[in-house]
C-alpha cells in the first residue's frame, strides 16, 4: 500500500495558496491548509483547514503534526502602502511565522520544506516602473 503524502499549505487562504491546495488535492496529495482567515473567493478543496495564528508555535506545532511536506506561504501581507507604513510590525509577523513553522516542522519531523518570499522584499524604487529589468536575488538590501 503506497503512503499517501500529506501536506501542510501555511497561508492557504491567500491567492497562491488556495491555487496550490487546488492544484496538490488534484494530484492525490492530502492537504491540510491553515491560514489566520478563511479563503477569499471560494470554499477551500483542502481535506482539513485550520484557522490558526502562525506566529505562536503551539499553533504551528499542531499545523505541522502528522505532516511529510510543509509549503510554506503565510505572512503578514497587504498592498504596497501597508507594507511601507508597517515594515517593524510585518518584519516581526513573519519572522514568528517562519521561525516558529520551520521550527515545529523539526520537532515533527517533516521531511520537507519549501520557504517562499515575495517582490515585497525588493526595495520600492525597483518597483515604481513596469518596464524594468526583472528583479533578481543580488538586488535585496
Amino acid at each position: 500500500m503506497t503512503h499517501q503524502v500529506k501536506v501542510l499549505i501555511t497561508g492557504a487562504g491567500g491567492f497562491i495558496g488556495y491555487h496550490l491546495t487546488n492544484y496538490l488535492v488534484d494530484r492525490g496529495y492530502w492537504v491540510r491548509g491553515v491560514d489566520i482567515k478563511e479563503p477569499e473567493f471560494e470554499p477551500t478543496r483542502a481535506n482539513e483547514f485550520l484557522l490558526l495564528d502562525l506566529k505562536l508555535i503551539d499553533n504551528c506545532l499542531r499545523a505541522t503534526e502528522s505532516i511529510d511536506e510543509v509549503y510554506g506561504l503565510a505572512a503578514n501581507m497587504g498592498g504596497i502602502g501597508y507594507i511601507e507604513n508597517n515594515k517593524a510590525v510585518i518584519v516581526r509577523d513573519n519572522t514568528l511565522i517562519n521561525l516558529n513553522t520551520i521550527e515545529a516542522s523539526r520537532i515533527n519531523s517533516v521531511q520537507r520544506y519549501l520557504y517562499t518570499s515575495s517582490a515585497c522584499i525588493y526595495p520600492i524604487y525597483m518597483q515604481n516602473e513596469t518596464n524594468v529589468t526583472p528583479l533578481k536575488e543580488g538586488d535585496v538590501i
